[in-house]
């Protein structure tokens, strides 16, 4: 049976992530232990929680999100200790990054016990973990004391978001309790790596680093790019060609005319009468003046996520920046390419990527 959304809204609980208040939580945590749907933020965006071993309230998640079911959910935990309840076995290469990066943004996956649901594998043999360091979501797992099946909190496919209102926006009357905890700190998922092999493999690029991995770990390597497509089982979430996108149509400019590209474009655009947002990096703002199309005409909107060389500034500001475009009502969004050879400038290029469903001028 479909669950059957209500007319309410959903509420708000607002707590001061830098002091928390525990009994202010608690209510959404009984609500999770009850079978109920609860966002909360963490350091990377903010996720829609529910009891993972609830499989009524994990099918409630998937519908919220129009979300396919062959999409895996992540488990978030409050400890290694919970962790380990779930998984078949934890190698040593797992508690040697664990003890690097838990708390943190690190997903691991890892051949499921049989305590863990299908609705939460997409019916596969392995389940992704991780034990996250917000202190507002840790002590909501800690409260609820169960294991919470958590993607982002935003409709399937949309932009992740980075603060309350982004989930409000989507999800509101369709979840019971949202926690306000201010915007996240990194702005993108966590990076998720599959141990259930013989080769650990990052599947989905994220906040933490293929280098600060394989510093630990050497024998970690970076999955191929290639997208899955809908309708196959996906060994990560965040795997689509299509994902992380604005509702507008969105163009990225990779290479070293990127600008210039995006400054033709536009002003051909915004001629035929088009409203063109643009995501571009802080220095490119005197250069981009110069897309303003024929006078008159609909106005630009250019939305600066940082400096092209600050990509923590830009991971932050990243999808922000993409529903704010699609807040002003504009048609086509043009954005440029960050460094991306190394470090959190894979993360955000694979974002940026699939934002824009690959369609890439180059």
């Amino acid at each position: 049976m479909r669950y059957r959304y209500t007319e309410r809204m959903t509420e708000v609980i607002q707590i001061d992530p830098a002091r928390i208040d525990r009994e202010l939580l608690r209510p959404a945590a009984e609500r999770l232990r009850a079978g109920g749907l609860v966002a909360f933020p963490t350091e990377t965006v903010y996720g829609l929680g529910a009891h993972a071993l609830d499989r009524a309230a994990v099918r409630r998640v998937f519908e919220a999100k129009d979300r396919p079911s062959t999409d895996p959910l992540i488990v978030h935990v409050a400890s290694m200790i919970a962790a380990e309840a779930l998984v078949m076995s934890m190698p040593d290469i797992a508690r040697t990054l664990a003890g690097q990066f838990w708390p943190g943004p690190l997903t691991l996956v890892l051949p499921r016990s049989a305590r863990v649901p299908d609705e939460v594998t997409a019916g596969l043999a392995t389940v992704a973990i991780r034990v996250p360091a917000h202190p507002a979501a840790r002590a909501l797992l800690e409260l609820a004391d169960v294991p919470v099946a958590a993607p982002s909190a935003n409709l399937f496919s949309r932009p992740s978001p980075t603060e309350a209102a982004h989930v409000l926006a989507d999800l509101d009357g369709r979840i019971d309790i949202v926690i306000d905890g201010g915007a996240t700190t990194h702005g993108i998922e966590s990076t998720v790596v599959d141990l259930s092999t013989a080769t650990p493999t990052v599947l989905r690029p994220g906040a933490v680093t293929l280098e600060q991995l394989q510093a630990l770990a050497p024998g970690v390597t970076m999955g191929p790019a290639t997208p899955v497509t809908s309708g196959q089982g996906m060994p990560a979430p965040g795997l689509l060609e299509k994902h992380y996108s604005p509702r507008a149509p969105m163009r990225l400019y990779e290479g070293p005319q990127a600008v210039n590209a995006i400054v033709a474009d536009a002003r051909l655009a915004r001629n035929r009468g088009q409203r063109v947002g643009i995501l571009a990096a802080d220095e490119d703002r005197r250069k981009l003046g110069a897309a303003g199309g024929v006078e008159g005409g609909p106005p630009l909107k250019i939305v600066a996520l940082g400096a092209a060389d600050d990509l923590d500034s830009v991971a932050a500001h990243l999808y922000a920046a993409m529903r704010e475009l699609d807040a002003a009502g504009v048609d086509l969004i043009l954005a440029r390419a960050f460094p991306a050879r190394r470090g959190l400038g894979v993360a955000i290029q694979d974002r940026l990527r699939r934002a824009a469903g690959n369609r890439i001028a180059t």
